[in-house]
């Protein structure tokens, strides 16, 4: 069994600060490509950014040069660094990891439970 937990989220005034965790557990030959997607009331969900396994980054437009991914392989743990938040970046924040739990076996998509953020003075 595989479980994702994001944390991280909350309050935070208009040019603040935000780094959201995503931590992986269970039973994990390997995590492949993980990924933070949002959701802001009465819209689509979104991909906001991306690592593979190898570290390669792929960002939104509307979050380029402001969010930064990471990954920690050690600790099963995938982050977003958010700064110079705007109140358009209020949403729930999801994370999404591609994991393996068999070995030479493809991994299956994941879904953390999502961690509220909320730009607002």
């Amino acid at each position: 069994q595989v479980q994702l937990v994001e944390s991280g989220g909350g309050l935070v005034q208009p040019g603040g600060s935000l780094r959201l965790s995503c931590t992986a557990s269970g039973t994990i030959v390997s995590i492949n490509s993980v990924g933070w997607y949002r959701q802001a009331p009465g819209k689509q969900r979104e991909l906001v950014a991306h690592i593979t396994s190898g570290g390669n980054t792929a960002y939104a437009d509307s979050v380029k040069g402001r969010f930064t991914i990471s990954r920690d392989p050690a600790k099963n743990t995938v982050s977003l660094q958010m700064n110079s938040l705007k109140p358009e970046d209020t949403a729930v924040y999801y994370c999404n990891a591609d994991i393996s739990v068999i070995l030479f076996r493809p991994g299956r998509a994941y879904w953390g439970q999502g961690t509220q953020v909320i730009v607002s003075s």
